[in-house]
């Protein structure tokens, strides 16, 4: 379909041959049906590099582009026509016989759309469109719908009949107090909720147990009560989730492949944002297109040293710290800031800062804000250790006589906030401020 054919064993081997006879640093054989290219050139869709190679159309000023069939429709129909339009382009690009095998409301990565089919799917509707469009356009728009929505926007006249994809944005007070209307969070002690959380402290739980044995840590070679020997940890305790491999990955269309290469703490902070959500009494498919903002603290783990060749593909996405907000906002279709902070021991709070500098400043309207840590491997007791920095029974023991060393432990936690006035006039709870 792109005007590229396979060689034959003979015509491969005579252009191989006449290669290496060729000073020339690289050369690529590639069969081209013209053609073909011609059928590209027409739509919009040829690559730049080949287009010396056929006659470029003339442009024709517009003539048939989409403001003019949509000005010549009802305007309750304009949605329909621009739907219609996009999916035809998706189904081209995918291969579909027609534009009824695309769902409008599915995510272009499940559709089955890479790098390469996101540039063709922009030129495409660049070319048929008479609109121009960025070349992050499925990332930043991350479905059929959300693409229609912002071409109903771009183009004139049906900008009138549909909201723009993100509400009018206003600058607010600085002192404009900022709602907590909901939260999650789980953490050592089997805390799975708030109110899990509440019960522990007031109970006076102790949260600290031994090292974990479901991390396939080797704990028989890890501990040695020797701060000085290499490779080995001095503490014996200190904060860990349960069953922290355990994650529904196929509620949020996740393949059990990719799954597996992504860090726990991405699994943990994706089902804690829906959590908090739920918290808030918010459906978070309704949040699809939102200008919601998410901002999270996290560390870097050494999980990525934890996962094989066999999730190749999946390995940078899934351990990179940058990742942790943009999954979720991918995932809910977010269209607000995403910023992940590492800022060491301060990240949680830097992520909740930045939430309110960002609500106070109309950069979104509602924001997840919070951070999540999980010791996949030991490599931050090791390093502590030969710092002499653990305490031995892994218990912090703040200004108190008795403190011998800080103590680590897993966990996740998120707030989701508002402007208070806009907490109050969208009636959800008001659980601080």
């Amino acid at each position: 379909r792109q005007g590229v054919g396979a060689l034959s064993d003979d015509l491969a081997l005579e252009l191989f041959d006449r290669a290496l006879g060729a000073d020339t640093a690289l050369l690529a054989p590639v069969l081209l049906d013209l053609a073909a290219l011609r059928v590209q050139a027409r739509t919009g869709t040829l690559p730049a590099l080949l287009r010396g190679l056929v006659r470029l159309p003339a442009h024709r000023n517009g003539e048939g582009s989409l403001a003019q069939r949509l000005a010549s429709v009802d305007a309750g129909d304009r949605e329909r026509v621009v739907r219609e339009f996009v999916l035809t382009q998706v189904a081209a690009v995918l291969g579909h016989a027609s534009a009824a095998a695309i769902d409008a409301q599915r995510p272009f990565r499940e559709l089955g759309f890479d790098s390469l089919g996101a540039v063709e799917l922009r030129n495409r509707l660049t070319q048929n469109g008479g609109v121009r469009l960025p070349a992050t356009l499925i990332f930043d728009h991350p479905t059929p719908a959300a693409v229609t929505r912002l071409l109903l926007t771009e183009v004139g006249q049906a900008a009138q009949t549909l909201p723009a994809i993100r509400p009018r944005r206003t600058a607010r007070a600085d002192d404009e107090p900022l709602a907590i209307v909901g939260m999650s969070c789980r953490y050592p002690g089997g805390v799975t909720s708030p109110e899990e959380l509440w019960e522990l402290v007031a109970e006076g739980r102790d949260a600290i147990s031994g090292l974990p044995t479901d991390r396939g840590w080797d704990l028989e070679r890890l501990y040695d009560p020797d701060p000085d020997h290499e490779g080995t940890v001095y503490t014996r305790g200190g904060g860990f989730l349960q069953g922290p491999d355990r994650f529904d990955a196929e509620f949020f269309n996740i393949s059990p492949h990719e799954a597996t290469a992504m860090d726990p703490q991405q699994r943990l902070i994706l089902e804690s944002a829906w959590e908090a959500l739920e918290n808030a009494g918010i459906d978070p498919t309704s949040l699809r297109g939102s200008d919601t903002g998410v901002f999270c603290g996290a560390v870097t783990t050494d999980y990525a040293g934890m996962t094989s060749s066999e999730q190749e593909g999946y390995r940078l996405t899934g351990t990179t710290t940058s990742v942790l907000s943009g999954r979720i906002s991918y995932t809910l279709g977010l269209e607000g800031p995403a910023v992940s902070v590492d800022t060491a021991c301060s990240s949680s709070l830097v992520a909740l800062h930045l939430a309110a500098r960002a609500l106070r400043d109309g950069e979104c309207s509602m924001a997840l804000a919070g951070g999540v840590t999980v010791m996949a491997g030991p490599y931050l007791l090791t390093e502590f250790s030969r710092q002499r920095a653990l305490s031995p029974d892994g218990r912090c023991k703040a200004y108190a006589a008795a403190a011998d060393g800080t103590g680590f432990s897993d966990g996740v936690g998120l707030l989701v906030m508002e402007r208070l006035s806009d907490a109050l006039r969208n009636g959800h709870q008001v659980l601080a401020v």
